[in-house]
């Protein structure tokens, strides 16, 4: 029989690229998303629509945070393998809007670990993010490295998510990996992101809005590496250690519980002036460019070490930013017309 995949946040972003990487690798597919109107819901109906083009995909329509929906879902499909994505995106929004946050991140996460522990899965994974290194400043984000001043409350939700998960896993034995994402792009990208506002702002002729004047670094991520990783990272659950001395170094894995963190990036920082020329070069069309100050809650640089992601998998994402935006602005003008 073919392994049963629960993902969250399915006709999200990430969601919908990893949806349809398990199918094609042979899982049965329980997609559940809420469809919230965060950014356009059309999109995201899109995307499940082509899921359930899928024998083997089966969509759900329900909030995490519903009473009972999680551990229902557990109890009628009994997923091998949980892939957490769904939450409340976004840092911005977070300063608006936190209870968004809280009803989400916070209690929609709470019902998938008491399901897994009800019912546990050979492994659950979950999306944490590059956020969650807040105000560390030492280049390149590590796993084993403090991570205790969040910025913004979307963080400090994603930040207390691994603490729950950890305390799951330590109490209950779940085998439980969390991801920390890093500015993640490509075809059917969220709308909020920058490569989606800066394409569209571009080939409609508006100006861009350059935050920081430009003083900024992203390790820009290609969704289909990401999504390679999280696939790889399936089969290497985190398995307790015996003891604190068979630990290796560099591993995030915990001391006291079958947890641990891995860093999903390309690995290399971009500069914001780069990732802009390449979005020029894929369009054809200059920038008129708006230089800003940055942004509350917002940091200046990002920079994966993904050793421990090539250490578990032998995975190194490998997508540039140049082919990775002329791959998105392709999808962009096909998928509305530009």
């Amino acid at each position: 029989m073919a392994k049963c995949a629960l993902i969250t946040g399915s006709a999200g972003f990430i969601g919908y690229h990893l949806s349809k990487a398990l199918l094609e690798h042979g899982y049965k597919v329980v997609g559940l998303d809420g469809f919230s109107d965060y950014y356009d819901v059309a999109l995201k109906r899109r995307r499940h629509e082509m899921l359930s083009q899928s024998e083997g995909f089966v969509p759900v329509e329900g909030l995490l945070e519903a009473d009972g929906l999680m551990m229902e879902l557990f109890v009628k499909h009994t997923p091998d393998v949980v892939v957490h994505l769904a939450g409340q995106a976004g840092v911005r929004w977070s300063i608006e809007n936190p209870r968004a946050y809280v009803d989400a991140n916070l209690v929609g996460s709470f019902n998938i670990l008491e399901a897994a522990r009800a019912h546990r899965p050979a492994h659950l994974l979950m999306a944490s993010t590059s956020s969650a290194y807040g105000a560390n400043t030492q280049m390149p984000y590590r796993e084993t490295d403090k991570a205790d001043a969040q910025v913004s409350f979307y963080a400090a939700t994603k930040k207390a998510n691994e603490s729950m998960a950890h305390s799951y896993a330590h109490l209950y034995d779940i085998p439980t990996t969390m991801f920390r994402f890093f500015t993640v792009y490509g075809p059917w990208g969220r709308p909020d992101m920058a490569p989606y506002l800066f394409t569209s702002a571009i080939l409609e002729g508006r100006p861009i809005k350059v935050f920081n004047h430009g003083n900024m670094q992203r390790d820009f991520t290609y969704v289909t590496d990401l999504v390679e990783g999280i696939r790889l990272l399936i089969d290497a659950a985190p398995e307790r250690p015996e003891t604190a001395e068979a630990m290796e170094p560099g591993d995030s894995l915990s001391p006291v519980a079958p947890w641990r963190i891995v860093n999903i990036g390309n690995g290399a920082p971009v500069k914001l002036m780069e990732f802009i020329e390449a979005i020029e070069a894929a369009t054809g069309i200059e920038a008129d460019k708006n230089f800003m100050d940055m942004q509350p809650g917002d940091v200046p640089a990002t920079w994966a070490d993904t050793t421990l992601l090539k250490r578990l998998t032998g995975y190194e994402p490998s997508m540039s930013v140049e082919d990775g935006m002329k791959e998105f602005v392709a999808w962009y003008r096909d998928y509305y017309g530009a």
